[in-house]
């Protein structure tokens, strides 16, 4: 296949994708708005192990506007919740498992501050679009890593004083990097 032709592909299902992102119902991350069980509108896969799972994540956008040779920078980050990708068992599901999966909502709230720190604290070059691109990249990676150690190690909420131990220590984080 015609390496020109692949890289048609790759950005066309990279458009296409980011499209139907835009389309997707998500709510943005509100500190005075705590999550529900009614907010999780998926349906549950059949032989799913969990007992809920939470959609959550981050995105931005920006311009970029060269002003006495500096290149002054303008973007929004937010954390969003997608209600029709997230699911729960109602059988086997209680408030300290709603806390959790609330929680990994929060933590994408704190990588998206983050991320907007970084993105205040860097001068960028005429490369902008790679370096914020870069910074992204690397937040996702950052906040995947957070999410798997927060999961194991409450064991998934199972280990009830390690989950209370992680809503005080985010809860801490996030009063405190507003």
């Amino acid at each position: 296949m015609d390496k020109g032709l692949i890289i048609t592909y790759i950005f066309l299902v990279f458009g296409i994708s980011c499209f139907s992102q835009d389309l997707e119902e998500s709510y943005v991350w509100n500190a005075n708005k705590r999550l529900t069980w009614k907010d999780f509108k998926g349906e549950v896969p059949p032989d799913a192990a969990p007992a809920a799972t939470t959609a959550s994540g981050i995105s931005y956008k920006y311009s970029a506007n060269l002003l006495h040779h500096e290149v002054k920078l303008d973007f929004e980050v937010n954390a969003f919740f997608y209600p029709n990708e997230s699911w729960y068992k109602p059988s086997v599901c209680n408030d300290l498992i709603l806390s959790h999966e609330q929680l990994h909502f929060d933590i994408s709230e704190l990588f998206a501050r983050k991320m907007r720190k970084r993105l205040n604290e860097t001068s960028f070059s005429d490369n902008v679009k790679a370096e914020v691109r870069a910074i992204y990249k690397e937040t996702l990676k950052e906040l995947s890593d957070f999410q798997d150690r927060y999961d194991w190690e409450t064991s998934f909420s199972r280990n009830r004083e390690q989950q209370l131990r992680w809503n005080e220590q985010i809860a801490l984080a996030l009063a405190k990097a507003d």
